[in-house]
C-alpha cells in the first residue's frame, strides 16, 4: 500500500512516514556495505526531513552528507521497488533491506525474488520499463 501524497512519493513504512525502513541511504555507496551487502540502520538522533519523508542515518556525518546533496543518495524511483515498477504492479513499498546497484544507481527490491530477476535477466530493459511506470506515478502527482 503506497501513502498518501500531495508531490513526489516516497517508500515509507505503513505506520509512520520513516523512509526506507529507516536504512542510512548513504551506507548503501559505503564500501564496505557494497562488498559485505549490508547497511546500517539510522537511529532516530539523526534525522533530515526530504521530500515529505523522514530519512534517518547513524551518523551525523552520514546526515549532514545527505542534507548537502540528497539526490545523490535517495534510491531510484525515491525507494519504491524498482522490481513491482518495472512489472507494472504499482508502487510496493520496501524496507531497504533487499537492494543493488545498477548502472551506478541504487535500487531497492521488496524482495530477493526481484533483485535476483534484475541480476540474472535484462537489468536494462526492467529499468526502462520501471522509469516509464515511474513517469506516469510523477504525473499523477
Amino acid at each position: 500500500m503506497a501513502p498518501a501524497f500531495a508531490a513526489e512519493p516516497v517508500s515509507t513504512g505503513f505506520f509512520g512516514n520513516t523512509a526506507i525502513g529507516g536504512k542510512d541511504t548513504v551506507s548503501y555507496f559505503d564500501a564496505r556495505s557494497r562488498s559485505t551487502h549490508q547497511v546500517i540502520e539510522g537511529v532516530d538522533r539523526f534525522e533530515v526531513e526530504h521530500l515529505g519523508a523522514t530519512w534517518r542515518f547513524a551518523s551525523k556525518t552520514s546526515a549532514d552528507t545527505f542534507a548537502a546533496n540528497p539526490d545523490a543518495f535517495v534510491p531510484e524511483y525515491n525507494g519504491f521497488c524498482s522490481n513491482a515498477l518495472a512489472s507494472d504492479e504499482g508502487l510496493i513499498p520496501t524496507d531497504g533491506s533487499v537492494w543493488e546497484f545498477f548502472g551506478g544507481k541504487l535500487h531497492l527490491f521488496y524482495a530477493e525474488r526481484g533483485r535476483k530477476r534484475w541480476m540474472e535477466g535484462d537489468w536494462k530493459a526492467y529499468n526502462q520499463e520501471a522509469a516509464k511506470a515511474w513517469a506516469t506515478v510523477l504525473t499523477k502527482n
